[in-house]
């Protein structure tokens, strides 16, 4: 049943992100995915190898595409909008402003989107069970230094 609602959304995904962003993301595709075969589990966080093994392929297939194989984002300046008045996806790999965010926050966009926040980001709370979520929610905080996990440590203890 999920795999079917997945490859309903994959569809629905793909024709409104051609819609909404013509070429928008299709640099991605030069970049190889052999990058995210070199990040690996940082240990000593409160998430643990099977979340972030499950996060990493739940993040390559639903949005690498738009955040990059590894969280870098696809464009230099993501606070800038888009021809359409959108902001491009940013980066998650601690560069940006992610690692603000406490994880329930990080969860409810994942649910419900970028759109509320001036993205484009569909939301996915019918495609990805909590768990899934939360294992995407460790996957990119695995994408973050020590340095940068320890600041959201303290902001959200």
């Amino acid at each position: 049943m999920v795999l079917k609602a997945k490859k309903k959304y994959r569809l629905a995904f793909a024709v409104s992100f051609i819609m909404l962003f013509g070429i928008g993301c299709a640099e991605t595709s030069k970049e190889s995915n052999t990058k995210t075969d070199r990040i690996i589990f940082k240990e000593k966080r409160w998430y643990n190898q099977r979340q972030y093994d499950m996060g990493k392929q739940i993040f390559t297939e639903n949005c690498s595409q738009c955040h990059g194989n590894v969280g870098q984002g696809l464009v230099e300046n993501w606070k800038t909008r888009n021809p359409d008045g959108s902001f491009p996806p940013p980066p998650l790999n601690g560069t940006a402003h992610t690692w603000h965010h406490s994880t329930e926050v990080l969860i409810e966009t994942i649910e419900n989107g970028g759109i509320p926040l001036g993205g484009s980001m569909p939301g996915f709370k019918e495609v990805l069970t909590v768990e899934e979520k939360l294992a995407v929610v460790a996957y990119i905080q695995n994408l973050w230094d020590d340095e940068t996990y320890e600041k959201w440590l303290k902001i959200n203890n």
